[in-house]
């Protein structure tokens, strides 16, 4: 994988992590501290990368027997979990005023349910061999990075807009997983 795809595919990863980030800087009103956005970005960003390595861990061990068609299971995984962030980006989301961001079991909780998608990546991404440490840090700088301003943007605006980021991250893991797909069938 080219770093531009790398960095693609922590971008796709993260869109998840962006949205809580932008849902929890909404609930903090007046309590949006540098210490508070660098807690809840570090949780989302060290989930993203460790469940990267523990799917690239996994995928590692089933590698012998499906090398003949890994890249179908890539293209599987992304499209299944891009195709669900698009579905899941076209529900309503119901407002639950008990949400507390900074609580460590609701962020654990958040960290693991926004990063499920990294462990089917890291299996991908171990099928296809690329470089555990290359990937696995891009996706927690970029998930970090973008969780932290998700939680700015959400405190100063979230009340006032609606993004669809879920829809954005589930097309570029579509775009990757389409990508793969072609480059074995047609060029290897």
């Amino acid at each position: 994988m080219l770093y531009i795809e790398v960095l693609l595919l922590a971008i796709g990863l993260s869109m998840d992590s962006l949205a809580v980030s932008v849902t929890g800087g909404a609930v903090l009103k007046n309590n949006c501290t540098a210490g508070n956005i660098i807690k809840i970005a570090s949780v989302l960003g060290i989930f993203q990368a460790g469940m990267t390595v523990i799917g690239y861990t996994l995928g590692l061990g089933f590698e012998r027997y499906i090398c003949a068609f890994d890249h179908w299971i890539a293209f599987a995984l992304l499209l299944y979990l891009g195709g669900k962030m698009v579905y899941d980006s076209t529900k309503e989301e119901e407002e639950d005023g008990k949400f507390d961001p900074l609580c460590n079991r609701t962020l654990c909780g958040l960290g693991i349910a926004t990063s499920i998608d990294a462990l089917a990546v890291g299996i991908s991404l171990a099928i296809l061999k690329s470089p555990l440490l290359l990937q696995a840090s891009t996706i927690g700088v970029v998930t970090f990075a973008l969780s932290a301003f998700g939680v700015y943007f959400g405190n100063r605006f979230g009340k006032r807009i609606d993004l669809r980021l879920d829809l954005v991250g589930g097309l570029i893991l579509i775009g990757i997983g389409t990508k793969i797909l072609i480059e074995h069938l047609f060029f290897s």
